[in-house]
């Protein structure tokens, strides 16, 4: 089975995924009792994620856990830190994580962001696929989703889905 790398994510309307100071409460105005959005089923089609530091360490501090325990997990970090559990702090080039792990067999790997390490992918041309969740907002400023800086890349849309909320959900394969 070949393995996908996919960005699971939710962004502004304007495409930020984050406002200033890492600030993702605007993510709550979809907040619906019983929503996920698709993510339990997402996540059943995945046992890998690989996720930045700021992200990790935001969703450390937020929680008080690592995220995804009970996944293999690979945090893209510049500093070596003790692995957590099945959380493992990467910090050697992410292509070649990338290409080792799609060696292996296995359900696909999430890429939960953030926004450096999904550019950093982008740039190696390693996404395979991306699920981004709008949220009906304008932020204005922020951490942006995609990063100046990257090659044009063409995108095959798969499909869309609305909700109630006003959340829209765009899923998008390589061309």
């Amino acid at each position: 089975m070949y393995r996908k790398v996919i960005v699971y994510i939710a962004a502004s309307a304007d495409g930020y995924i984050a406002k200033p100071g890492d600030d993702l409460t605007f993510l709550q105005m979809v907040a619906v009792e019983n929503e996920d959005y698709g993510y339990k089923a997402f996540m059943d089609t995945v046992d890998t994620v690989i996720i930045g530091r700021k992200t990790f360490d935001w969703v450390y501090r937020e929680i008080g856990a690592a995220p995804h325990p009970e996944l293999d997990t690979y945090v893209i970090t510049r500093t070596p830190r003790p692995d957590i559990g099945r959380t493992k702090f990467y910090t050697d080039d992410p292509g070649a994580l990338v290409n080792q792990l799609k060696q292996q067999p296995g359900k696909n790997i999430f890429c939960d962001g953030g926004a450096e390490v999904i550019h950093t992918l982008l740039l190696l041309d390693q996404i395979d696929e991306m699920i981004i969740s709008v949220i009906p907002i304008l932020v204005g400023e922020g951490t942006r989703l995609f990063k100046d800086g990257r090659p044009e890349q063409a995108l095959h849309l798969d499909t869309v889905r609305s909700f109630p909320s006003g959340l829209v959900q765009l899923h998008y394969s390589r061309k």
